[in-house]
């Protein structure tokens, strides 16, 4: 089966106020294609997952400066100045997780599992509204999977089937993240023909695939 759109088809699928899960470091290894499209789009109301809030102008960075998102789940802010002043004047939600906890949630998702225990949090903010669970002596917060209806993702070199494989550090989340969504939609930088891609470097298996976009700079 052909998975091969444009990024115009493929976002298309992509409704106001559904939760998107992103790939990447500081805008690095996030599909830039996929969001022109989205801004082109004008999708509003998102909730997006990922590492960070890249830096203003890069990354899902350019959908927090268009007012495209309402809530922003990630590790850390501090690079992108514009989601400190959104959060403060209330024009923006923002969840912070441990990066660990982050991307165990997301494994979780995507593997099925219902959630898993850790100490990190214990006693912090991050313990707020959570469950805490006591193992012999040791007390641990119980962590929740996230999935989310879509992830982009950024591929180096992905076939028409939707088996992808990634290069260096695009594979920050992304392979993850396309494990924990409904949706998944990849952006690649070079899209073979179906037996081109040496099996032994697939890194996300076109199962999980529903579309490739060329063109990825």
């Amino acid at each position: 089966m052909n998975k091969q759109v444009s990024a115009q088809e493929a976002i298309s699928h992509i409704q106001d106020g559904m939760t998107i899960l992103y790939g990447g470091f500081m805008g690095v290894g996030t599909p830039k294609i996929l969001i022109d499209a989205l801004i082109e789009q004008g999708t509003k109301e998102l909730t997006v997952i990922g590492n960070d809030a890249a830096t203003p102008g890069a990354g899902i960075g350019r959908l927090i400066s268009n007012g495209q998102v309402k809530k922003l789940i990630a590790s850390h802010i501090g690079l992108n100045p514009e989601v400190a002043q959104l959060m403060n004047t209330g024009k923006l939600q923002v969840e912070l997780v441990p990066q660990g906890t982050l991307v165990e949630r997301i494994r979780c998702g995507g593997a099925g599992i219902g959630g898993f225990l850790t100490q990190t949090g214990l006693g912090t903010e991050v313990q707020e509204h959570k469950q805490v669970i006591q193992v012999g002596t040791q007390k641990y917060l119980l962590e929740l999977p996230i999935r989310a209806d879509v992830a982009i993702i950024r591929g180096t070199v992905a076939d028409t089937l939707g088996n992808v494989f990634y290069r260096a550090t695009t594979k920050n989340l992304n392979p993850l993240a396309a494990t924990a969504a409904d949706l998944v939609i990849v952006a690649a930088q070079e899209i073979v023909d179906p037996g081109e891609l040496d099996p032994e470097k697939v890194m996300t298996p076109c199962v999980y695939v529903n579309y490739v976009v060329g063109g990825e700079s």
